[in-house]
């Protein structure tokens, strides 16, 4: 995304605040979960969305800054958690103290309109640091504020939304839960229609705790040996590659038969797993991995986790191989390892990490040859509407790390539905990383029928 104008991008940012509750809340300490507050989760997750100036809407005229604003301060009387600060206890138990003190919000003015932002919105977003400043001392986990928003209005009407929450309190589907109050509160709904449930208990070690099924997500090794851990943040580079109907076509054409019936997001998700692998050109033997991000809340795990509950409800079962297979064998091998992963996910499993965390002192992700990639697609956060319509963009703002990356559903500016990957690697490593993803997605003349004759029997 890159303005058009000739004058320099600026933002105006004024003084930040405090949003504190609309009415009293409690004040006490509310236990995270086990699955909360592991390591791996003790980091701030940023969102943003741009939406258009919507001259038919009921919000013609309204400025988003002081409705966003109210909005928030009602929907924190549910939530009200998210107005307190982390103190951390004993094991290093990460606690809510619901003290009301508030979270910070920010107000300002872009100069630019949404146009001159580019003909395509999606990340990597050049002028993030202006549209999602962060405060100095904000971004701490304990005593911080959990929830930073800044509302950036522009100058043709439309305004960007940036957020940043603490990943410990709720993960994606638990904030979206929380965003729709806000949507709510602003239509002037008294009361959320899911009503928020914390019992974070549900989600905490037994006693005594057992771990009962094998984690290798959680591996511990010697950290020097991770490729990626010295490398300068300033030679990371943020990057999104779109899987539209041709790339997905030509990657299915290469799993043998058992295997074409596999989802999009597991197609991608070898692909990447593999691309990336040969882009780090790591020793052969290396063992490889790729922590599938599941959510518990599907109802085929027969977890019962009760409607309103916003704690972090996943977890990350790892596909695992040496490089050198990973490379060399075909696009299937890393397939079935995707789906194996997968299939190992299970009330059982979740209940399992709880226990370990309890058990190994919130131990963090395997960070040596590890790969985490999360499809963000169910959780709701492009649906987000605060009155002004559908956002032009509504997701991540980028890949959160190197380890870390994101897919969701998106349509390109040719109107080709497809998932954007956002990925992060180091400048050399993302150039051949782009290599390999053209040899993995290079569309044929072969595919080019295929996708048209599909598209045409689509019609019918």
């Amino acid at each position: 995304m890159a303005s058009k104008q000739s004058q320099p991008f600026s933002v105006t940012r004024q003084a930040p605040e405090l949003i504190a509750p609309a009415k009293p809340t409690p004040h006490e300490l509310k236990r995270l979960s086990d699955i909360d507050d592991q390591e791996g989760l003790r980091f701030h997750v940023p969102i943003i969305f741009f939406f258009r100036n919507n001259p038919s809407s009921a919000m013609k005229g309204k400025n988003p800054a002081k409705v966003i604003r109210d909005s928030l301060s009602k929907a924190l009387v549910f939530y009200y958690p998210f107005a307190g600060r982390l103190r951390e206890g004993d094991n290093r138990k990460l606690l809510v103290e619901c003290n009301g003190e508030g979270v910070l919000f920010v107000e300002a003015d872009a100069n630019v309109t949404l146009d001159e932002l580019g003909p395509e919105i999606q990340p990597p977003f050049a002028c993030l640091d202006e549209l999602l400043y962060v405060v100095p001392g904000s971004d701490g986990i304990i005593g911080c504020p959990l929830l930073y928003i800044q509302v950036t209005r522009l100058e043709c009407g439309g305004f960007i939304l940036a957020l940043r929450w603490n990943h410990t309190l709720t993960d994606a589907y638990g904030f979206t839960q929380f965003l729709k109050t806000m949507e709510q509160m602003i239509q002037g709904a008294p009361t959320p229609s899911t009503i928020p449930v914390w019992q974070r208990d549900l989600l905490s070690a037994r006693n005594p705790p057992r771990i009962t099924r094998i984690h290798h997500e959680y591996e511990q090794f010697d950290d020097s040996m991770d490729s990626l851990k010295n490398t300068n943040p300033n030679d990371l580079v943020n990057k999104a590659f779109f899987f539209g109907p041709e790339e997905i076509t030509s990657l299915r054409k290469k799993l043998p038969p058992h295997l074409k019936n596999c989802s999009s997001f597991e197609l991608i998700m070898a692909c990447v797993w593999r691309c990336r692998t040969a882009a780090l050109q790591l020793d052969p033997n290396q063992i490889v991995r790729l922590s599938c991000l599941i959510s518990v809340l599907n109802k085929r795990y027969n977890f019962h986790l009760p409607e309103g509950y916003y704690g972090n409800a996943f977890a990350l079962p790892a596909a695992r191989s040496k490089a050198e297979l990973l490379c060399k064998r075909g696009l299937g091998y890393a397939v079935e390892l995707v789906k194996s992963a997968k299939a190992q996910m299970s009330g059982e499993y979740i209940q399992s990490v709880a226990d370990l965390m309890e058990m190994k002192g919130r131990i963090k992700f395997t960070s040596v040859g590890n790969f985490i990639l999360s499809y963000v697609k169910n959780s709701g956060l492009a649906d987000v509407e605060f009155g002004w319509g559908k956002a032009v963009y509504g997701g991540p703002t980028g890949a959160v790390s190197s380890m870390m990356s994101f897919c969701l559903e998106f349509k390109n500016m040719e109107g080709k539905s497809g998932i954007l990957l956002l990925i992060c690697l180091p400048k050399s490593t993302m150039e051949r990383f782009q290599e390999e993803m053209k040899k993995m997605t290079q569309v044929t003349m072969e595919d080019f029928y295929d996708i048209n004759s599909a598209l045409k029997i689509s019609r019918l």
